[in-house]
């Protein structure tokens, strides 16, 4: 061995590129979650930008949950707002009815979390388990209407608590409650007095949490049998790998995730409705937008592309009449940075002659 070279007990172990992706994400998000909460402490953030950051934590945590199915399994899914509908409303009612029975708020707030996860996971598989063997065109367009589903379903369910328990209807007449009773969810009125729980912190928290579970299952063996299906489905099926399994968990994981986001949002809001701008196939394609500028199975793309996106039109609103049309054409100019060749080639060799000049560094501080 030369005298000039490290011995293997002498050299530091060296983190994966995998790793060292997943820890710059990490930093990131810490970054963004450090400045803005130091700007809202110290009331150097407006209150219309502080109003944003739960939003931006709701959308960055459904753009995460949906680039699981969409990028890293490679299925197309339109119906991701349905999940957090059944994550927000299941939320939603368990806080309003156990606000008294529970009143530490962080052991309410957490079973609620729970609750709409395992809701969201358990619609997740009974919709996968007839669906998933579908594929492109055609999953789209079930997950599509199993999202309009969800809303037209909540829109017409009535529940009511009285002395004698639970009441659920189809119409406010049909609930026959006591006079002690009250109406919980109120059809299309939605549910209203939510505790106002969610915090820039909780929000920050649920983020980290989504994007470790989804980073470290892309990183597993798991995640790249996942992949495997993504990129060639016949081969991956000729190998033994179980294509409806797979898929199943995936969606299932994805729905849960986007169950936890519906919760973050229910209690940021004082009332809870469902309509086309909340739960409907607007949100599904506005998620799918962050997913794809952001781009497909990157991770990173995704959180970046949700919080700058979201927080855009508010930054805009200045600017009157012309917000919208600078908005539609950042959003063109995003597209073609993130997918166009010669951008791609540029980003590579920008990304290649920083490594080269890290490592050139590197060499001469060991040289020294």
């Amino acid at each position: 061995m030369s005298k000039n070279q490290p011995s293997p007990l002498s050299q530091k172990k060296q983190l994966r590129p995998v790793t060292k992706k997943n820890l710059v994400t990490y930093a990131i998000v810490i970054v963004f979650f450090a400045l803005f909460q130091t700007l809202t402490v110290t009331g150097n953030l407006k209150f219309a930008y502080q109003s944003l950051l739960v939003p931006i934590c709701t959308n960055v945590i459904m753009a995460v949950s949906l680039n699981l199915v969409v990028g890293v399994l490679g299925e197309l899914s339109l119906g991701h707002a349905g999940f957090m509908c059944i994550g927000a409303y299941v939320g939603s009612f368990f806080s309003v009815v156990t606000e008294e029975l529970i009143p530490v708020t962080w052991v309410r707030f957490t079973l609620a979390f729970a609750l709409a996860a395992i809701a969201a996971s358990i619609a997740g598989i009974l919709i996968g388990i007839p669906v998933l063997r579908l594929k492109g065109d055609y999953l789209a367009i079930v997950t599509l209407a199993f999202g309009e589903i969800i809303k037209s379903l909540v829109n017409v369910l009535y529940i009511g608590k009285d002395s004698n328990g639970f009441h659920v209807s189809m119409s406010s007449s049909g609930l026959n409650l006591l006079e002690d009773g009250e109406v919980i969810l109120k059809g299309p009125q939605g549910i209203s007095n939510t505790p106002k729980d969610s915090t820039f912190l909780i929000g920050f928290i649920l983020v980290m949490l989504s994007l470790f579970i989804v980073t470290n299952l892309m990183d597993s063996r798991t995640g790249r049998a996942i992949m495997s299906i993504r990129d060639n489905r016949i081969a991956a099926e000729s190998v033994g790998i179980n294509i409806t399994k797979y898929k199943l968990l995936v969606f299932t994981i994805s729905a849960a995730i986007a169950g936890c986001a519906g919760v973050l949002y229910s209690h940021n809001l004082s009332s809870l409705t469902a309509n086309t701008n909340n739960f409907g196939y607007n949100m599904s394609i506005m998620v799918l937008v962050y997913v794809v500028l952001g781009g497909l199975g990157s991770i990173r793309g995704s959180v970046i592309a949700a919080a700058v996106l979201y927080a855009l039109p508010e930054l805009l609103r200045g600017l009157a009449d012309y917000r919208m049309l600078i908005y539609s054409i950042i959003l063109i100019v995003m597209m073609i940075v993130n997918n166009g060749a010669f951008f791609l080639k540029l980003r590579a060799k920008i990304a290649q002659s920083f490594r080269n000049s890290l490592q050139k560094k590197k060499n001469e501080k060991e040289a020294a």
